[in-house]
């Protein structure tokens, strides 16, 4: 079953990363008592993930805080060493790395990805959530190779 509107997200362990520390987070406590938007990318380093995805946030960043955001959340199914180089090279301050390096948050959601075809085994689809205090208010999911509703600049204008 895939996530919707209402529904609480799934407890699980993500790790924190930055390019020199990771820390252990459990969903249910890191997203209590926040609005973020949490978007998924199947994979750090992929050509639109780092040309067009990861950077739409860090450019709307300011606006998305701006309308009441308070945390802006980047997954994916990347170990945690690989998602806090990505985020020092690609990535801002502005937005937080969350490895789901085993895919447990993806699957819990019901946004996993079969990208075995293309030698990138499973991962999690590219995707937006806006979480209000554990709660997710939206989904924005895309179709296969699509790269539209789960912009930054889709996201504000869907607040």
């Amino acid at each position: 079953m895939t996530i919707a509107p209402g529904d609480s997200l799934p407890d699980v362990k993500l790790v924190k990363s930055t390019d020199s520390e990771r820390e252990p987070v459990q969903t249910a406590e890191y997203f209590k008592g926040k609005k973020a938007v949490v978007f998924s990318v199947p994979g750090a380093f992929t050509p639109t993930c780092s040309a067009k995805h990861l950077p739409g946030f860090v450019e709307k960043a300011a606006e998305l805080k701006a309308a009441g955001v308070d945390e802006i959340v980047c997954t994916a199914v990347n170990d945690p060493f690989v998602m806090g180089v990505w985020g020092a090279q690609k990535g801002s301050a502005d937005v937080t790395m969350l490895a789901d390096g085993n895919g447990d948050f993806a699957a819990a959601l019901g946004l996993t990805l079969d990208a075995s075809g293309a030698g990138l085994g499973k991962r999690g689809q590219r995707f937006a959530l806006v979480v209000n205090d554990g709660v997710v208010e939206k989904v924005f999911v895309e179709g296969p190779g699509e790269f539209k509703v789960s912009s930054a600049e889709y996201v504000l204008e869907n607040l």
